[in-house]
């Protein structure tokens, strides 16, 4: 029987668990024991009473007993590389395990002969969206991301006919119409707001019309970008530098700029400069989700408000982080969906041979299987 542990978030603000206690209950109905850390869901709203009611072991955390007796390990965040030696050699590891570039992951891994699955690298395919964590906790990031904007910005989102007259609704710039960027554009739509949409795939124009937004044309260049496995391509720079020219005018005129182009393991593309926000209006409002990787606005700081003369720049890292009782339950749920497959007859079997183990498994007891991963350039 399968021995599975739900991990205490150690990473700095992360107030996400890997498992509910709904998701605890199906772990178990598949065979597994459960153990989970002691005040791992706390912050998220799940107390540690509501894990052991249904079934978990409430054990001390990093207690070396638990995590050497461990089969499966789910986090949020990828364990130290003190707490990867704790595992037993075999042992799997799944959750967002950041590998891009990081080859300490994949020393670690090799070293303890570990097993691990990184859920940035599911791929894209149908069967594979019920366990899409990246999508699940980008929809999240992109309502959160009009809620920062509306709350920060000196002007109301919707129309509104008032004895004093009428105020016009804001103007709100969503660039990328990635999960992220479609759930910004009904959240604003939803406040009240006139929606622009800017990508580089013309084929997302439906979609994004569909939720009441306006589809701002790409540039009409050679080699123009589309979309690889469900992500968009990385652009060229002939393409941003034409597609900065076609915003400047646009963002001159916004309230709000919501900002979600990113590429994976790549730097985020630049598409707001110094000279387009010297265009913006003062009390207008940046919201840069890409600010981790590199940032698609200039001056924009993890996790800071910087006022750049008059207009504000905000740098929305770990926006998931800020609702984390739904995120923690929407995460857990794709673990659930990506590993009952694997959980059969109170076995844990991985097939390296499946598309979608193959996708992710970064790792297989020691063996590193996506090299090209940990040796990409960029950022993390």
């Amino acid at each position: 029987m399968p021995r599975l542990l739900i991990q205490l978030e150690s990473a700095m603000g992360e107030t996400r668990v890997a498992a509910s206690p709904d998701t605890v209950k199906k772990f178990l109905s598949l065979g597994t024991k459960v153990a989970i850390e002691r005040g791992a869901g706390l912050a998220a709203g799940f107390v540690d009473a509501a894990y052991g009611n249904v079934g978990a072991e409430l054990v001390t955390p990093g207690d070396e007993q638990f995590w050497g007796q461990t089969d499966l390990l789910l986090c949020v965040h990828a364990p130290s590389e003190i707490s990867l030696q704790k595992l037993r050699p075999g042992a799997t590891i799944v959750g967002l395990l950041a590998p891009y570039s990081n080859s300490a992951l994949a020393a670690a891994l090799k070293s303890a002969k570990l097993s691990a699955m990184a859920l940035e690298l599911l791929p894209r395919i149908s069967r594979a969206q019920s366990a899409d964590a990246l999508s699940s906790q980008a929809n999240i990031a992109g309502y959160k991301a009009v809620l920062l904007a509306a709350a920060a910005l000196d002007r109301y989102f919707p129309m509104l006919m008032t004895a004093a007259g009428t105020v016009q609704p804001a103007r709100v710039v969503v660039l990328g119409a990635g999960v992220a960027g479609l759930q910004a554009v009904a959240t604003a739509k939803r406040l009240g707001a006139v929606v622009y949409v800017s990508d580089v795939r013309s084929a997302v124009k439906e979609q994004v019309e569909s939720l009441g937004a306006r589809f701002i044309d790409p540039p009409e260049i050679e080699q123009r970008p589309d979309e690889s496995g469900g992500y968009a391509k990385q652009a060229s720079e002939a393409f941003l530098a034409a597609q900065r020219e076609q915003l400047s005018n646009q963002l001159a005129e916004a309230d709000v700029v919501i900002c979600t182009a990113q590429v994976p393991g790549r730097k985020a593309p630049r598409l707001i400069s110094d000279l387009m926000l010297d265009r913006m209006r003062p009390g207008a409002v940046v919201v840069d989700l890409a600010v981790e990787q590199g940032g698609n606005c200039a001056n924009t700081r993890p996790g800071e408000t910087v006022d750049r003369n008059g207009v504000k720049l905000i740098g929305a890292s770990d926006l998931p982080c800020s609702v984390p009782n739904h995120a923690s339950a929407l995460y857990s749920r794709n673990l659930v969906a990506l590993l009952e497959p694997v959980l059969k007859d109170g076995q844990l079997s991985l097939n390296i041979e499946d598309e979608l183990i193959a996708g992710c498994l970064i790792s297989h007891n020691g063996e590193i299987r996506h090299n090209n991963v940990f040796n990409m350039g960029g950022s993390n």
